[in-house]
Order: C-alpha cells, then structure tokens, then sequence
C-alpha cells in the first residue's frame, strides 16, 4: 500500500529546516501552495544547494544561533541525503506579504522563513514536519508533482 501526496523539492538547507521545524514559513513569488491550503505535502530535498547565504545571516542574527547549533542543524537536514523524498509537512494559509509591514512583524516572518527579502512575495504557514523512517529516491521536479510514498515508510 502506498499514500499518493502532493511534492515540492527545497534546497538545502531549506528542505532541513523545514523537516527540523525551523523553517514554518515558505515564500514563492506565486501562489504555487495555496491549492493546498489544509493538505500534507511531501518535502523532496534538491541535489543542489539555496545560492545565498541569507539563511545563515537569519539563523545567527535574528534566531541567536552560535556556529555549533548551525553546523548540528545542517547535520540534521542531511540525516536523508539528497534526491530523495525525505518527509511530510502540512500547508496552511497562504498570503501575500505586504511591501509596507512594520519592522517587528516583518522579522518575526523572515525568522519564520528563514530568508530576507519577503515584501512582495506569497508566504504560506507550515506546521508539523516529520521526517521519513527512510528515503525515497525519486528525481526532482519543478514546481509540484505527486510521488507515492509506501506506507512502511510513512512516520
């Protein structure tokens, strides 16, 4: 038996930060989540890296991490590998972020992102990552696509 989900790959290390829960806030420049508003979707973790180290700046400034805790996260979105289907996450509402939020609303959302530079951009909430008892290889796709994922690897 297996369970038929809705795909979206992420970048590292995007794809572990939203598994870790870190990461509860995703931003497209379209809408690509709102159809999904209320379903899971299954994170697919791109071979390649995010270009940017906007994450980083995030990760240290704004959510006080020393390097030790960045490096062990980094570990931890790893845990999988690459090119694979590597958990579950749900999708809630999705809005589009205003050019004109004030300074303490916009960094709670580029915490919850981790990124800069939301204004502008579709921001959908994530909430209750889990990770895969194992991997499912699959090649990655742009945009979203379905994969069956069987239920022995299921959380």
């Amino acid at each position: 038996m297996a369970v038929q989900l809705w795909c979206l790959s992420f970048r590292q290390p995007y794809a572990g930060l939203v598994l870790d829960g870190v990461k509860t806030v995703e931003s497209r420049w379209r809408p690509l989540l709102a159809p999904l508003e209320n379903r899971t979707v299954a994170v697919h973790v791109a071979r390649q890296d995010w270009q940017g180290e906007e994450w980083r700046a995030v990760l240290s400034g704004e959510l006080r991490m020393n390097a030790a805790q960045i490096g062990a996260l980094l570990d931890s979105g790893e845990r999988l590998g690459r090119g694979v289907v590597a958990g579950l996450v749900d999708v809630g509402e999705t809005w589009l972020c205003p050019a004109s939020l004030g300074e303490e609303e916009l960094q709670d959302l580029q915490r919850a992102a981790v990124l800069i530079g939301l204004e502008g951009k579709h921001l959908t909430r994530l909430s209750n990552p889990r990770w895969l008892r194992e991997p499912l290889s699959c090649r990655g796709q742009r945009h979203l696509w379905t994969v069956e994922i069987p239920a022995h690897l299921l959380p």
